[in-house]
């Protein structure tokens, strides 16, 4: 079940690994431990970097799909992730349940180019429930946990701010 609430915004803190949903007068209302990129902030095409800045969430993906159902391409599988497929898959970069695929907002810095955010393919996603949340470990993306991705996914319509920082 979907329920927006209002003039909300995302704040991502690297530093923190930390997801913070927050009011339009900046309250939070609700905080998440994330993982974040391993290799830090940055917004280079194939830095691996999560990138910072002003961003919206473009596009949500997954809505009414069980947990740890496995997205490849932005599309479902029909497959459900289980311990099989991490040992079928070691090392596989997983992106399960829901997907909030950002866009950036500042064109030169996470917009346009060979920083853009959208065409780097840039999400909010589930991960398995065995990765570790609170450190960095993607490889661009932010990952949660997915009964948190499912909670955020229905509570923040599209076109909700998102800001990432390294603080």
């Amino acid at each position: 079940m979907t329920l927006y609430l209002p003039n909300l915004q995302i704040h991502i803190s690297l530093a923190k690994q930390r997801l913070t949903l927050c009011d339009a007068q900046g309250r939070p209302l609700r905080r998440y431990p994330v993982s974040t990129a391993k290799k830090g902030g940055g917004e280079r095409t194939g830095s691996f970097c999560t990138p910072r800045g002003r961003h919206l969430i473009r596009a949500k993906i997954g809505g009414g799909h069980a947990a740890n159902t496995i997205f490849v391409g932005r599309r479902p599988t029909g497959e459900v992730y289980s311990a099989e497929f991490a040992e079928r898959f070691p090392g596989r970069d997983w992106i399960l349940t829901r997907i909030l695929w950002l866009s950036g907002c500042e064109p030169g810095r996470n917009r346009l180019g060979a920083v853009d955010t959208m065409r780097r393919y840039i999400y909010i996603h589930g991960s398995p429930d065995s990765a570790p949340m609170g450190v960095p470990g993607s490889i661009g993306c932010i990952r949660m946990h997915n009964t948190e991705i499912i909670e955020l996914y229905d509570l923040v319509p599209p076109y909700t701010p998102v800001d990432i920082s390294e603080d």
